[in-house]
C-alpha cells in the first residue's frame, strides 16, 4: 500500500515591510501551507497575498492562529481563558477563511501556534475551544496538531477530522513533546538529517529522540518550519527524499480520512 504525507510550513509570518523566510521558493516544495493570521506575525496585506500565492500553485490553505502575542511571536504562554481562546482563533481563522474565500478557493485545516499549540495538547479545555472555533465557521476544517494529543482526543469526540503533525527540523523528547528552542539541539539544521527524520517518520512511524531512544508516531502530516535557516533548500532536499523513498506527497484533502 502507498504511504501519502503532507508536507506543511508555516508562511506569512512577516510583518509590514518585514519578511521571514522565503515563502515563494517554499511554495515549489511543500503540499500545505498555514498562514499567520495576524495575532503572532502577518498582515492583513501578507495574509491576501500569501493566499493568492498559494492558490495560484494549487497549495492547500491552512489558519495559523496564535496568542495575540507579536513581541514574543506567540512563543510565550500568556494564560488567556478558554473563552478568550475560542474567540480570538474564531475571529483569525474567520478573517483568513473570508480571504480565501474573496479569491475563490476555501481553507482546508487549522493548526494553532507556538504556545497555544504545545498548551492545547495537553489542555482538553483549550483544544476543545480552538475545535469549536473552526467548526463554528461551518467549513468542515481539519485540525491539525500532535498525534495523541488532547486535540486528537476531542476531534474524535466531536467527530471531526484531525491530522497528526510531526517536524522535521525539530528535535524530540522521550515523552513526544519537542525539545524546547531555549536547548542545544532542538532545531535541526542539517537538510539530510531532516531529511532522513521525515522517511523515517512517514514509513515507519518513528523518530529517534534527543537522548538516543525511538519514539514511536503517526505522521499525516510534517512540518517544516518557513523560519529554519536554509528552510527553502531544506524543503526541497525533504520533497525529493520522500518521493524516492516511494512516498506519494499530497495535500491532506487527498487522502485523510481515506486510510484503510
Amino acid at each position: 500500500m502507498t504511504v501519502s504525507v503532507d508536507l506543511n510550513s508555516d508562511l506569512g509570518e512577516g510583518l509590514g515591510p518585514w519578511r521571514m523566510g522565503d515563502d515563494s521558493r517554499i511554495m515549489d516544495h511543500v503540499t500545505s501551507i498555514n498562514i499567520a493570521c495576524g495575532f503572532h506575525a502577518g498582515d492583513p496585506g501578507i495574509m491576501v497575498s500569501t493566499a493568492e500565492l498559494a492558490l495560484e500553485r494549487g497549495i492547500a490553505i491552512g489558519a495559523h492562529p496564535g496568542y495575540p502575542d507579536l513581541v514574543g511571536f506567540g512563543r510565550r504562554e500568556m494564560g488567556c481563558s478558554p473563552e478568550e481562546i475560542y474567540s480570538f482563533c474564531l475571529y483569525q481563522v474567520g478573517a483568513l477563511s473570508g480571504i480565501v474565500r474573496a479569491r475563490g478557493g476555501r481553507l482546508q485545516h487549522v493548526k494553532v501556534h507556538g504556545a497555544l499549540y504545545n498548551r492545547g495538547a495537553k489542555d482538553e479545555t483549550v483544544a476543545r475551544a480552538i475545535s469549536l472555533a473552526a467548526g463554528d465557521l461551518g467549513e468542515d476544517l481539519v485540525i491539525v496538531g500532535p498525534p495523541g494529543s488532547c486535540f486528537e482526543k476531542v476531534c474524535k469526540e466531536a467527530g471531526v477530522l484531525f491530522a497528526a503533525e510531526v517536524f522535521a527540523d525539530r528535535a524530540y523528547t522521550s515523552d513526544g513533546s519537542l525539545v524546547p528552542r531555549s536547548l542545544k539541539g532542538s532545531v535541526i539544521e542539517d537538510p539530510r538529517e531532516a531529511a532522513t527524520r521525515a522517511v523515517r517518520m512517514a514509513t515507519v512511524g518513528e523518530v529517534p529522540t534527543i537522548d538516543g531512544g525511538k519514539l514511536k508516531l503517526r505522521a499525516d502530516t510534517i512540518c517544516l518550519h518557513g523560519d529554519t535557516p536554509g528552510s527553502a533548500g531544506m524543503a526541497s532536499i525533504i520533497r525529493s527524499s520522500l518521493e524516492e523513498a516511494g512516498v506519494s506527497v499530497l495535500p491532506l484533502g487527498k487522502f485523510l480520512g481515506k486510510r484503510s
